[in-house]
Formats: C-alpha cells, structure tokens, sequence
C-alpha cells in the first residue's frame, strides 16, 4: 500500500466542487465521497492503479490524502500526482486574481462567497474530449455518464476496487481502431463513434499533439487547433479550454444570425450588457479585471449559476 500528499496552492477548498456534478463520472456517489474519498484509476506508466483522494477541508492550507492498495514506486505516484494535479487545480494560483477582481462588480462577491473555488477536469485533455463529444447534444447528463462508463467498460482497462470491478479510461491507443457501429450500441451515436476513434487515430499517429495544446498553446493557438479535431465545434472548443492547466482563456465572438452565442454571450447576460450590441472593445472592458485568469475567473459564473438553479428548484419544490 502507498500513501502520499499533494499540496496545493492555497485558496483551494475542493469540497464546493462536490456541488458540481459535472465534474463527476458516472461511479461516483457525491454525498459518499467526503466520507469514503474520491475514488479514480490513473495510468501509472504500464498500468492503471486505484487511488483513493481525501481532502484535508483547509483552504488556507490545503493538501490532498492520497492512497493506493498498490506499492506505487517513486516513478509511478509522480505520474499519479501529474494527472491529479490537472485534475484538481493544484498548481493553479489564484491570489492575483483576487486581488485584481476584488472590486470587480460581478467577480468580486462570488471570489468571496466562494472562496477557494477551483475547478476539476479529468485526468488528461483526451479524457475531457472524448467525455465531451458523448455529452453533446444530451440534455440528461447522468445518461451522458452512463454512456461513458460504458465506454471506459468496453475499451479500458478493468481493475478492482474493493473486490469489485472499476472501468479505467481508456487510451487513444485503446480507442484508435474502435468501431463506430459498436460504439451505437454503448448508447452514443455512429457519428459520435466516428469522431471518438478518428481521435485517438489522430493523436497516435502524431497528427494531433494533445500534450502540446494541453499545456503550452497559447488559448489562440488551442483554439485553431482543437477546431480540426471533428465533432468539436465553436463553443466546446472554448469550454475545453477552461480544463487545461493554465488560467488564461479568450473568449471569441461566435455569432450566428446576428446573434452572439456561446461563453461570450453568457459572460455579458451576467454582467447586464446586451450580447449582440456589445462590441469587442467593450466587452474586453467588461472583463478587464479577469486579465490573464480568464478560465478561472469564468469557473466562479459557473458555480453561481449552478447554486442559483439549485436554490430556484429547491424553493420551487416548497412551494408546490
């Protein structure tokens, strides 16, 4: 058995991501995890282990509690602590972003309600990608996580945990020579299919460097290139650009008809502008205090968006 800590830079308070059941698989029982941890297979180099993630509940001091039923070597939890830093937020640092959206009249009262907010990913921007193209056009999203699992189950690895069985993701080698067809009977579309194996035949055959625009793209730069990955339109690509590892973002006008759609148009409802009378000079204004934090600064919308329609159906439900 191996146990570690992987300390992040503080604010971070990881338990209000358990408000967010977007950031969760299809396994994982929100109200058990604080309890019994975040459970998660990682690629440790030739194989994939379990390991099981406590949260110490300090923002201002924050560690995650890591264990695996495996004897990880040095090289293995390092390969570990790579995917659960991405997934956690861990080197994001969020300070300057505080202090420049302090008085910002939208940001600034959600920085402070709630403080040390970061948001998840999964483990790897290829991961985030597939799990994103089975999403699309799904409004019932644990059917979405259902479907994903199913994925995982048929194409990745399976480990124990617990005695009992855990669909590992699986890689793009695992998925290149997927058959679409197949892929329909796992509840996704051919087309999806289409776009989940012609992926990973990407990345293996090196016309796609994930790594590259994972970590090092400028957000110009992850856009033009997750444009040519097919079934990734406009607005996913600008959403997978808030998972990466960096806290810079553009958010691009994207408008149809006359229109605007898309983050940008989001952005300026929540700051009371009109999204199609808005020009780029003046929407830049609007997040001006945001420079440079942009995919954490958005995040903190996200999580008020989400407690505000929680509070809504909960006072709904009362009154009816």
């Amino acid at each position: 058995m191996s146990h570690w800590k992987l300390s992040s830079i503080p604010p971070h308070d990881w338990t209000l991501c358990l408000d967010l059941s977007g950031y969760f698989d299809h396994e994982h029982i929100l109200d058990e995890i604080p309890k019994k941890g975040f459970v998660r297979p990682l690629w440790v180099g030739d194989r994939d282990s379990v390991v099981t993630v406590f949260f110490n509940g300090d923002a201002d001091q924050p560690e995650f509690h890591i264990q695996s039923a495996e004897a990880l070597s040095k090289d293995e939890i390092q390969l570990a602590n790579l995917q659960l830093s991405r997934m956690f937020g861990t080197d994001l640092d969020l300070r300057p972003l505080y202090d420049q959206a302090a008085k910002d009249p939208v940001l600034g009262p959600l920085l402070e309600e709630h403080y040390g907010f970061k948001r998840m990913t999964r483990a790897t921007l290829f991961e985030d990608i597939v799990n994103r193209i089975v999403e699309m056009q799904m409004a019932h999203k644990p059917t979405a996580r259902k479907m994903m699992y199913a994925i995982r189950e048929t194409y990745g690895t399976t480990v124990q945990y617990e005695g009992k069985p855990l669909a590992a993701w699986p890689k793009p080698i695992q998925l290149m020579g997927a058959d679409p067809a197949r892929i329909r009977t796992l509840g996704p579309t051919v087309r999806k299919g289409e776009y989940i194996a012609g992926l990973a035949s990407d990345i293996v055959g090196g016309n796609l460097n994930i790594e590259w625009l994972d970590r090092d793209a400028t957000p110009a730069e992850f856009l033009e290139g997750i444009s040519r990955v097919r079934g990734i339109g406009p607005v996913a690509s600008q959403e997978l650009m808030l998972y990466r590892p960096r806290m810079d973002a553009i958010f691009p006008s994207n408008q149809t008809k006359g229109e605007e759609t898309g983050l940008r148009k989001w952005i300026l409802l929540s700051y009371g502008k009109d999204p199609n009378k808005t020009s780029d000079r003046e929407f830049q204004n609007v997040i001006s205090a945001w420079k440079g934090y942009e995919a954490a600064a958005i995040e903190f919308l996200y999580m008020n968006y989400v407690m505000v329609e929680k509070k809504r159906r909960f006072e709904k439900k009362n009154l009816s």
